[in-house]
């Protein structure tokens, strides 16, 4: 996930620039390689990264010990809900993070309410689905043509997004694709400064066909999808999606272009 992702990292420490005497709360963490990286920055401060993963949380510690940071440390938790200390943090982070609350506005409060006086918001979230072409493509690779119920196809990002294999909502990863939505929600959550800057950058699915096609067929969507085929049908269904990715190869791995909202913001007065 981190080399998929890679492309994007410097773009949120730039905008995040974290000063060292920072406290810095990392969203939705994962393994930890941008809390780790605040917390490089924050040579006087400290880095706190939360995620719903326990694996994710186990790993992200045992690289931050092994890269010798003492003054970063991680929990398991929901962000929109985990205990926090109110104006415990100078800055909140996240790299595609925060798409899935079940309440923005409310989560968004929580985390608000975390921050100190002056506090600053930096995270990257995904431009509409529309915007995606990785995500358009390997839908339509897993689409209905071959579902005996005429269902339509999975929705595909980092193994969330679209229809639930049962037919309920799952975590949409382009639902703060909208930059009036994510106006309204910060601005309710009370943040003010809100700005949205367009990222323009590639998505690397691993070094050859073989890896990328692991990588696409571990997203949980991509297994939802699968699963609801006869066998032959799955395997129709796989021959499309290498398609799609033999055209996305290149000399340096399979590439597909991806868009992103930059959104940074401060605490309201």
């Amino acid at each position: 996930y981190d080399a998929e992702l890679r492309r994007y990292d410097p773009v949120l420490r730039r905008a995040a620039a974290v000063r060292p005497d920072d406290r810095v709360l990392d969203l939705g963490c994962g393994a930890g390689r941008t809390t780790r990286d605040a917390a490089r920055a924050a040579v006087r401060g400290h880095a706190l990264g939360v995620d719903v993963s326990a694996a994710a949380i186990e790993r992200a510690r045992a690289l931050a010990q092994a890269e010798g940071l003492t003054h970063v440390t991680f929990e398991q938790g929901d962000a929109q809900v985990h205990p926090l200390p109110e104006d415990g943090f100078d800055l909140a982070i996240s790299r595609f993070g925060t798409m899935f609350f079940d309440d923005p506005v409310a989560a968004f409060a929580h985390v608000r309410r975390a921050l100190a006086p002056g506090g600053r918001l930096a995270i990257l979230v995904w431009q509409a689905a529309e915007r995606n072409a990785w995500d358009g493509a390997l839908r339509a690779a897993l689409g209905a043509s071959d579902r005996p119920d005429g269902a339509g196809g999975a929705g595909v990002t980092g193994g969330t997004g679209g229809t639930a294999q049962n037919g309920t909502a799952a975590p949409d990863p382009f639902s703060l694709g909208d930059p009036d939505a994510v106006r309204s929600v910060l601005g309710a959550a009370g943040f003010a400064d809100v700005v949205l800057t367009d990222v323009r950058e590639p998505l690397w699915f691993g070094p050859d066909m073989t890896a990328a096609l692991a990588w696409v067929r571990g997203f949980t969507c991509t297994e939802a999808a699968l699963a609801g085929l006869a066998p032959d049908a799955a395997e129709r269904a796989l021959d499309r999606v290498r398609s799609v990715l033999a055209a996305h190869l290149r000399d340096d791995g399979v590439w597909f272009d991806g868009r992103a909202w930059l959104v940074t913001a401060r605490c309201a007065p």
